[in-house]
């Protein structure tokens, strides 16, 4: 491994490789040229290391070892699809180079070619069986691939080459954090920090793992003490703003201000590189419209992008996707055909990603995630299009002063609170954040009450298990007691923490034989709990968006408390579009009255488990025309915004107050 140097850019590309434009090597050997580069790419002094590298291959065109490390030199700049060209040349001339192979492997993967890198991983492997880099970068890509046992398994093979190979440690960790093995997952992570306590990024995926048991004090701590030690890592900062907005102890203002924080701290610096937008300002002429996301996959958001996606009026916009996705699957395939232009950005840096966005000359550029895994906020940072907007990720607030707009809806955000909390300024749609799309599952049909053959009660929740606050399990005890034969049914992975959530209920009065647990299971098998479930039950503060609909669609009735954030008031806005604006309470007594009294009702129970597909249906919740006509309503009033912006304020980062009140309830 070599520094790394993202200044430096190759002027062998200029000439397209014609080493005839070099000029001639002093009289050295070319070994000792290739010494004397070697020592400048090892020091970082890229520039020279390059120069030589090119004189000694305009002498010998077949020089591997120059090939090789130019290759090297290319992938550490940024430039991975020129690193695979020269890696191969050298492969070429020289098969059994097991170290090309693993670097050729590692220009592959950032280049976002997971199949052709974990080949040649294997290639390495095959040429040099412990060689314990080509393990673990192997395990890299096969966790990108989602083949986590397999990833496992490479971890395991790197460390017993080396067993203080520490990236190996953490990685492993991971792997088994994707695998659903929490404990191992966290064992692995303390047992890397036992030996290297200053190592960031284990403390982060510590952070990850501690929040995904809903042990979330830990995460945040976890998470401070990585940017502690590296106060430069915006994703560790994005973690901790995330997992900030599930605690109960948290309000609105402390979330705004660590989202600001991470604004000066990683987006503010790129302000300077900010430049006027030539666009069109033509107010009501065909928009260009460009989302950014990590999750055009199987993922909770594509459920919702999927509807829009199919109904935007060509007339009115121009879709592009540029999609942070590795593992491309039969969703994003879906999500593409909807879609105008397709662009992965996989491998490619903030900057480029920003020029790429430049150049399309995109109106308005849309974020999809706020600060969850995978975002790319730090383009967003660059201001590459005039107007941009935060959606869907979560009904937050990014903190980016570079970020125009928030979209959210009449339910989420009610007139009269405190927006104060948002840098971004809020546009409310007339009806609804969400338009939902049932899984591949949808024609699974709503079963009876399945009280009627357990003969009980099943209160459910299906949620992320690190929503599953102390505040909730509260509520969810009272609720117990309250319908004293009712059992509970809660998603969470094998761990300790089921174990830990039995014993807190029991604390609270309630018997633990009350009490099962649901495994991650796939999509299909997922939508079948809900024929287990007679009433399922919203977590707080951060409650259910997907899942929240999901359970509708199965004809189960949700049971949601508001509270003082966005992410609290996601079951008010689905409940209220859906019509059922009874089952949402103001306060944790309310939600157990809510709650009990549907219970014991059980010719109201059936009717709604009859009826709410139906009401789904009928609902904003699925009317995807009006849903697009609306995004595209919200998207019009902000460009008509800039276009009647100066030149000099279009590339300010607060937009001019807009009059929105006709679309908003």
């Amino acid at each position: 491994m070599f520094p790394r140097n993202h200044s430096v850019f190759f002027r062998y590309l200029a000439s397209e490789l014609r080493w005839d434009r070099i000029p001639a090597m002093p009289e050295v050997t070319i070994q000792q040229a290739f010494d004397l580069a070697l020592e400048h790419h090892q020091a970082g002094r890229l520039n020279e290391a390059e120069s030589i590298y090119r004189q000694i291959l305009a002498v010998d065109p077949s020089h591997v070892d120059s090939l090789h490390l130019l290759g090297v030199m290319a992938h550490e700049v940024g430039r991975a699809d020129i690193a695979v060209d020269l890696i191969r040349r050298a492969i070429a001339l020289r098969p059994f180079h097991h170290v090309a192979h693993n670097n050729l492997g590692n220009a592959l993967q950032d280049h976002g070619q997971l199949d052709a890198a974990v080949a040649a991983y294997r290639q390495a492997l095959a040429v040099k069986p412990s060689y314990p880099e080509a393990h673990y970068n192997l395990g890299n890509a096969l966790l990108n691939q989602g083949q986590f046992g397999a990833a496992i398994t490479a971890y395991r093979h790197a460390l017993a080459l080396n067993p203080n190979f520490l990236d190996a440690q953490s990685n492993l960790g991971l792997a088994l954090q994707k695998q659903g093995q929490l404990d191992a997952a966290i064992a692995a992570y303390r047992q890397a920090l036992a030996v290297n306590p200053n190592d960031t990024e284990v403390h982060n995926n510590l952070g990850l793992a501690l929040q995904e048991q809903g042990q979330l004090d830990a995460a945040v701590a976890s998470y401070r003490q990585a940017l502690a030690l590296k106060s430069s890592y915006p994703e560790v900062h994005s973690n901790l703003i995330f997992c900030m907005n599930h605690h109960h102890g948290l309000d609105a203002s402390a979330i705004a201000e660590e989202a600001r924080r991470w604004n000066t701290q990683h987006a503010e610096p790129l302000g300077p590189m900010i430049q006027p937008h030539p666009n069109d300002r033509t107010p009501d002429r065909r928009l260009r419209i460009g989302y950014v996301s990590p999750d055009f996959r199987e993922h909770a958001v594509s459920r919702f992008m999927l509807p829009l996606l199919a109904h935007h009026d060509p007339r009115n916009v121009e879709t592009y996707a540029y999609a942070q996705v590795s593992v491309p699957d039969a969703v994003t395939a879906r999500l593409q055909g909807y879609t105008s232009h397709w662009h992965s950005i996989v491998g490619l840096t903030d900057q480029q990603v920003a020029e790429l966005i430049r150049r399309h000359q995109i109106d308005i550029l849309v974020d999809l995630a706020c600060h969850t895994a995978g975002n790319r906020l730090l383009v967003f940072a660059h201001k590459p299009a005039p107007v941009q907007v935060t959606y869907l990720g979560y009904p937050g607030t990014t903190g980016l002063s570079a970020i125009d707009y928030r979209l959210s809806d009449p339910y989420l955000d009610p007139t009269g609170i405190d927006e104060s909390v948002y840098s971004e300024k809020t546009y409310r749609l007339p009806h609804t954040f969400w338009c939902y799309d049932p899984p591949a599952s949808s024609d699974l049909p709503v079963n009876g009450l399945p009280v009627h053959s357990n003969g009980h009660i099943t209160f459910g929740c299906l949620n992320n298990f690190c929503k599953v606050t102390a505040p909730t399990l509260t509520m969810w005890a009272a609720l117990l007691l309250a319908v004293p034969e009712a059992e509970l049914l809660v998603h969470a992975a094998e761990g300790s923490h089921r174990q830990r959530t039995a014993d807190q209920l029991a604390r609270l009065g309630v018997d633990p034989f009350r009490i099962s647990f649901a495994a991650n299971v796939p999509l299909s098998e997922y939508m079948q709990l809900y024929h287990q479930i007679d009433i399922a039950l919203d977590p707080f503060p951060y409650g259910g968006g997907t899942t929240t609909c999901d359970a509708l669609w199965m004809g189960v009735p949700v049971i949601s408390c508001a509270g003082t954030t966005a992410v609290s008031r996601a079951g008010s806005s689905l409940l209220s579009n859906v019509g059922l604006p009874e089952l949402i309470a103001q306060t944790p007594d309310e939600y157990v009255r809510i709650a009990a009294e549907l219970a014991n009702d059980l010719p109201r129970l059936a009717e709604l488990r009859a009826a709410l597909r139906q009401r789904m249906q009928a609902s904003p919740l699925m009317d995807a025309p009006r849903f697009a006509r609306d995004i595209e309503a919200a998207y019009r009033a902000m460009w008509h915004q800039w276009c009647k912006s100066s030149p000099i304020h279009a590339i300010a980062s607060e937009p001019e107050p807009m009059d929105i009140s006709e679309t908003t309830l």
